[in-house]
């Protein structure tokens, strides 16, 4: 039969009129000659009811239906009758009193409830991710993700942009992450990259004269997992070109505006979205993806605590590091000194050696460094601006230690005082980076976006030595929302000597350039056009406007924290002979099967 509409969307406009449904049966009641099924399809819940008065033969297959059988009814809509009546429901003014019905699957007792809210691990979910995603919460979670897309592909295609497909098989470049290689069974020892990013080809799209492309691309990158990473993920990705940073801005936050419409019906004013530089942001806020849903920012204290009393003040700006503060409105009396303690364990992974602290109460500032303050209270509560109840949590040393300490303990605390409006969208742009960072643990510059970002036309001077390269700023702007960055973005080398000046501040002899970049720099011999981009994260969009805190919530088969897929087990071993076929291992052992992954 025809189904008549969505179980979910029969209301009383379809009173009196014969329907045909069909979907999965959420719940039985039998009372005993009249049976209710709940039935559930992806767009919600109608109540069927089953007696011999509306059909003998519906009411004996009623009896057999349990939960999670998949039916197919036909019936009249009526109105349910007083004090029936459901609000929660667009249905739960009707009824549906079915005259025939069959069953056109059974099911086994699934392992947890098809219900919002079930209290069970994200391993069982995952294993069964196909009745997790029958859960109305999960697929409103992926519709909203659909939304998105679609938003995006009407507001791109109304502005002139192109959708264009880039390669999945490419080159192995060193772009910053590891690739997932693919060997190629044609050409023995040789291998694809899949890749991190479209980002050259968008490049030399560029440099083809296409102007606007845009893409729904995927990107792989063979890193370590969190809540907010997979290690494939989608981008919403565009490049343009003969546009100015602003311009590109500007075109940006008129999309997000039309994605926020179509997605949560949130009209965004675009006027309000402020610009931060890259370092007022970390002065302020220790972070470059600042949450600006609350206060609590930063106080420097470092001129202050100059000549402190308290030792660790002092010589934090002796060997010029910084001394700085948050002040935590309300505070004082909801951690005890046991809940600082375990503040102090946590940051220690920042590298803070410890956790300096003092309460304003009534009787004044009290905490252990109260001590070597006396002299400097009244200052430090005027610069401050700390009241009576309030807690203020210190940090002193190198100032990436007390940017990403500071940062930690201002979010942590926010939420545990409930300070973040958590109803707020708060959108900033991020600019002016530093267009190279130091990493200690590697002992080398790479770059802070990637190496195709073009300097500041101020400091372009700067890049005719790696040591100058290395101060210099880049015209890269990030957009970000309520803490998390959605979206990366820069203006891009055109020129061929500045690309190599580039790359040889990264450490690429002329050789290494060819093999790594040869194409792309031949291609600017050609003639490239000014250009800029960006890629806002599919996924981490759609948590946020979802209101999760996972991406995992809004990814239809995700890997789990530790890779792999719970459901179908990947990854796997395979048969030898496919390892033999792909040149991996020698043919004189392709007749052994593959080993058990779990027996190894």
């Amino acid at each position: 039969m025809k189904r008549t509409n969505y179980a979910g969307l029969i209301d009383e406009s379809y009173l009196e009129q014969t329907v045909t449904l069909q979907g999965w049966v959420q719940k039985r009641r039998d009372l005993g000659g009249l049976i209710f099924v709940d039935l559930r399809d992806r767009e919600g819940i109608v109540q069927l009811a089953f007696s011999a008065e509306f059909g003998q033969d519906a009411l004996a297959v009623a009896e057999k239906m349990r939960t999670e059988y998949v039916i197919e009814i036909e019936g009249v809509v009526k109105s349910r009758a007083a004090g029936a009546v459901n609000d929660h429901l667009k249905s739960g003014k009707i009824e549906v009193q079915v005259k025939s019905a069959q069953i056109l699957s059974e099911a086994k007792t699934t392992p947890f409830y098809i219900e919002d809210g079930i209290n069970v691990s994200d391993e069982l979910r995952l294993k069964y991710r196909y009745l997790d995603l029958r859960r109305p919460e999960m697929q409103k979670n992926l519709r909203i993700r659909s939304k998105i897309t679609a938003a995006t592909h009407e507001f791109l295609d109304n502005n002139g942009f192109i959708d264009i497909e880039t390669p999945y098989l490419a080159k192995s470049t060193p772009e910053g992450a590891r690739d997932y290689l693919v060997p190629s069974r044609v050409y023995p020892g040789a291998f694809y990259a899949l890749p991190q990013s479209p980002q050259l080809f968008k490049q030399l799209l560029m440099g083809a004269g296409f102007d606007r492309y845009y893409q729904v691309a995927r990107a792989f990158r063979d890193e370590d997992l969190r809540g907010d990473r997979q290690p494939e993920f989608t981008q919403l990705d565009v490049e343009m070109s003969f546009m100015s940073q602003a311009e590109i801005m500007d075109l940006v936050n008129h999309w997000v505006a039309a994605i926020m419409k179509k997605t949560v019906d949130f009209d965004l004013n675009i006027a309000e979205i402020p610009t931060l530089e890259w370092a007022d942001a970390m002065a302020r806020f220790g972070t470059d993806k600042p949450d600006l849903r609350f206060g609590m920012e930063l106080q420097d204290l470092t001129a202050l605590m100059a000549d402190s009393e308290f030792g660790v003040f002092a010589n934090a700006v002796q060997n010029g590091g910084q001394v700085k503060a948050i002040v935590v409105p309300g505070a004082a009396s909801h951690f005890s000194r046991k809940d600082i303690d375990k503040m102090a364990q946590y940051i220690e992974r920042f590298g803070a050696k410890g956790l300096a602290w003092l309460k304003i109460t009534d009787e004044g500032i009290t905490g252990p460094i109260a001590k070597f303050l006396t002299t400097k209270a009244a200052d430090l509560l005027a610069q401050t601006g700390a009241q009576t109840g309030d807690l203020l949590l210190f940090a002193a040393d190198q100032a990436s230690v007390v940017a990403q300490t500071l940062d930690a303990l201002r979010r942590m605390t926010a939420k545990e005082m409930k300070l973040i409006d958590e109803s707020k969208w708060a959108f900033a742009w991020i600019t002016n980076w530093p267009l190279f960072e130091y990493q200690p643990e590697e002992d080398r510059w790479i770059s802070a976006h990637h190496p195709f970002t073009m300097p500041n036309e101020a400091d372009l001077p700067l890049m005719a030595t790696t040591e100058g390269a290395h101060k210099a700023h880049a015209q890269s702007y990030d957009l970000v929302l309520n803490g998390y960055e959605l979206g990366s973005g820069s203006i891009r080398i055109h020129r061929m000597e500045i690309q190599e000046q580039m790359l040889s501040a990264l450490g690429f002899t002329k050789q290494a350039a060819q093999d790594a970049f040869g194409f792309l720099l031949e291609g600017m011999e050609f003639g490239f056009p000014p250009m800029g981009g960006i890629a806002l994260g599919l996924d981490r969009l759609a948590m946020l406007l979802a209101g999760r805190d996972n991406i995992r919530e809004v990814i239809a088969f995700p890997k789990n924290s530790k890779g792999t897929e719970p459901m179908t087990e990947a990854p796997t071993t395979v048969a030898k002979a496919q390892l033999a076929e792909l040149n991996l291992i020698a043919p004189a052992y392709s007749d052994i099967d593959a080993p058990n992954m779990a027996e190894e």
